[in-house]
């Protein structure tokens, strides 16, 4: 029905979720909601799940069992007492008992010209009754009804898999305010407000540390399976668990927006967006629907008009066709993998942002990383200060880097503030601060002009940088990144400044190629030299240095020309053009970066490169298990098809097919939920595939 106001209507079936946008009477949609049995929410109004009586909850197979034991009934009146006429109302109730719901979406959908499985299972239904085979009729729709009960059944489970992630964090929480402590509903705590977590509490918010000490268990967010030392100036994230000391948090999001939540609302959108195959699979049923209603029809009365033949032979092998023609199957066979992996996978501390995604990362060529918060922690520190010429004292060159630095949010010049900090050095206001991205910064201070940066930027400002060029040559030899910094015109000194490689960096990479990966790259702006350190730590095939932004992208588009598919592995902020330019971008750091959960098309919520790997071999998985479900669904039609023409398939038959093969597809997809990443990566790198009940 069209409702005034609504300007569109989204249907994410996943998640069992339908969006309503437009401007329109909230109370007006609640009401028409409780009309069909939909629970209705305000947007903003966090929703509470009612408790359902038992027929609501279970409400398929309440009518699957009134079937089933009208179809007994009758079974046990027509074959074993010899009643036909009570025989016949039996299996009409068995009929109309599991048909009910099936005969009214069959009659929208004719009303929208729309033929789909339904329509196929009333016309089978109603001819079967309409050439007096009342016994096959009640026994399609008891065992169609059992198919939808199952269905129902598996993607319930599919979905509370979803609503397991909405558990994670705590409906109430401990808060101090105006001086005392209270409970209260996660819903009515304010930005902040000091939420006290307590040994073996769950945090209820995402927040900062401001006080105590402990250690949080963060799996469920990040999916590390170390605990995490937390200690004042800390982040710590809603749905963790708190393990020792008491701990202080003060509140930096509402509820609405903590990490969790912006997880589980793409994890649902995610699932809204089709995969490739699951988009050629619903295109290619809107014409095989019709297509098996049309052969049924042609089998049902083409031989009996062409060659003379007997009309109810005929008839009853199309109505034969058009039960096992369903496309059960074959339509579900994508989504409930696509579901099952994509939760996995937020499970596990990585976010796919779409099946394509999932789709894509399962026939990757070239796995291109950056350098600096990537391969590296991203987290370089200074180690050597040195001064050109006796200009100045190394202090005083550190001082007046660090005072034009601390106007950057580049990793190296925090990393240069930081030393400053550490030496407790007076730092210098800057003014006429100028950015420039990739290369260093200029900045006046105390009238003098002062160029902190690349050789290039240095070259560029007029400033000659031949006295350190043996100094350069020591620093890239040594994997170093050398900051230099200029005053009025002339080289003032060095900053030599290193990151190291991620712990399980090298393993990853090593674990990437031995899958199959044709090509590991990184694309880094640093100099050469370090770019060559690193890249031999972390067993690269090859790195291009001294990179800026678009350059990074030409390098995707040229490695997506020579190979194909490309992804792009980066911090989500400063690779995000290189990220959009690959065929899957990748951000690190999601759970504390709100723009790689925004900007990439998949994150790893823990800064582990180890889970890299086992989106590759989930993703894999998944497109076997598709293509597994899809050759099964055609297979078994093909078979049953075979058997209509010499008559071998009845109705009975034909149902059961076609519900064994709805059963089957589905629970092979749930089978994903099984693939885990080795819990003992950091120190041995190797991944393991554990499926359930093995």
């Amino acid at each position: 029905m069209r409702l005034p106001g609504v300007s569109k209507a989204e249907l994410n079936f996943g998640a069992a979720k339908l969006t309503v946008h437009g401007g329109i009477d909230s109370g007006l949609i609640v009401r028409e909601a409780r009309k069909h049995s939909v629970t209705a929410v305000p947007e903003g109004i966090p929703a509470v799940a009612a408790e359902q009586p038992f027929w609501e909850k279970n409400g398929k197979i309440v009518v699957s069992v009134f079937s089933g034991l009208f179809f007994l009934a009758g079974w046990t009146a027509d074959v074993l007492v010899r009643l036909p006429v009570p025989a016949v109302w039996l299996y009409l109730a068995a009929m109309l008992s599991g048909g009910f719901e099936t005969v009214l979406k069959a009659v929208k959908s004719l009303g929208r010209l729309s033929f789909d499985m339904n329509v196929l299972m009333t016309a089978a239904v109603t001819g079967a009754a309409l050439i007096g085979e009342w016994e096959e009729a009640a026994a399609v729709a008891f065992l169609y009804s059992v198919s939808g009960a199952l269905e129902s059944y598996t993607a319930g489970k599919a979905r509370q898999s979803i609503r397991s992630l909405m558990e994670i964090a705590p409906k109430i929480a401990t808060v101090r305010r105006d001086g005392r402590e209270m409970s209260l509903p996660v819903e009515e705590i304010l930005l902040g407000d000091v939420l006290i977590v307590r040994p073996g509490e769950k945090i209820a918010m995402d927040g900062v540390v401001i006080d105590g000490s402990s250690t949080v268990n963060q799996a469920a967010i990040t999916g590390e399976s170390a605990p995490v030392k937390k200690t004042a100036g800390c982040g710590v994230f809603a749905g963790t668990f708190n393990q020792e000391g008491v701990l202080e948090v003060k509140v930096t999001k509402l509820v609405g927006d903590t990490t969790i939540a912006r997880i589980i609302s793409m994890v649902e959108e995610a699932q809204a967006q089709k995969a490739p195959l699951q988009s050629f699979i619903d295109r290619f049923a809107g014409y095989y629907t019709p297509a098996v209603i049309a052969a049924a029809l042609l089998v049902s009365v083409l031989p009996p008009l062409v060659s003379g033949l007997p009309w109810y032979p005929w008839v009853y092998r199309g109505l034969a066709l058009l039960v096992v023609g369903c496309p059960c199957a074959l339509v579900i066979s994508t989504p409930v993998a696509i579901v099952s992996a994509i939760v996995n996978a937020a499970r596990n501390g990585v976010l796919i942002k779409g099946g394509v995604y999932l789709e894509e990362m399962g026939s990757l060529s070239v796995v291109a990383f950056d350098k600096t918060g990537t391969l590296t922690g991203g987290t370089p520190e200074v180690t050597d200060v040195i001064a050109v010429d006796g200009g100045m004292d190394e202090e005083e060159l550190l001082r007046i880097a660090a005072s034009v630095e601390k106007m950057s949010e580049h990793p190296l010049a925090r990393a240069v503030v930081r030393k400053a900090g550490k030496l407790n050095l007076r730092l210098v206001p800057a003014a006429a601060f100028e950015s420039f991205v990739g290369r260093g910064a200029k900045a006046d201070l105390n009238g003098r002009r002062v160029v902190v940066g690349s050789p290039g930027l240095l070259g560029e400002s007029g400033i000659d940088v031949s006295p350190a060029a043996n100094v350069l040559s020591r620093l890239e030899s040594e994997g170093k990144t050398p900051v230099m910094v200029g005053v009025d015109g002339s080289l003032a000194g060095v900053l030599a400044l290193a990151d190291t490689l991620r712990e399980n960096g090298n393993t990853a990479v090593k674990r990437l190629s031995e899958m199959g990966i044709k090509k590991t790259v990184m694309l880094t702006g640093d100099n050469p030299g370090t770019a060559e350190v690193i890249a031999g730590k972390a067993g690269v095939d090859a790195f291009l240095a001294g990179l800026m932004p678009q350059d990074k992208v030409a390098a995707i588009n040229d490695l997506k020309k020579e190979y194909g598919k490309v992804a792009m592995v980066g911090d989500g902020v400063n690779d995000a053009p290189a990220l959009a330019a690959a065929t899957v971008g990748i951000a690190m750091g999601g759970a504390g970066t709100d723009t790689a959960l925004e900007t990439a098309d998949m994150v790893l919520m823990a800064d582990d490169l180890s889970k890299l790997p086992f989106a590759v071999r989930l993703s894999r998985a998944s497109l076997r298990v598709i293509r597994q479900n899809i050759v099964f669904s055609i297979a078994i039609k093909l078979a049953a098809v075979l058997l209509v023409f010499p008559g071998w398939l009845t109705l009975w038959l034909a149902i059961l097919a076609d519900m064994g093969a709805s059963v089957i597809v589905t629970l092979n997809g749930i089978r994903l939920m099984g693939i885990k990443p080795d819990e003992q990566a950091g120190s041995g790198g190797s991944f393991i595939v554990r499926e359930q009940g093995k």
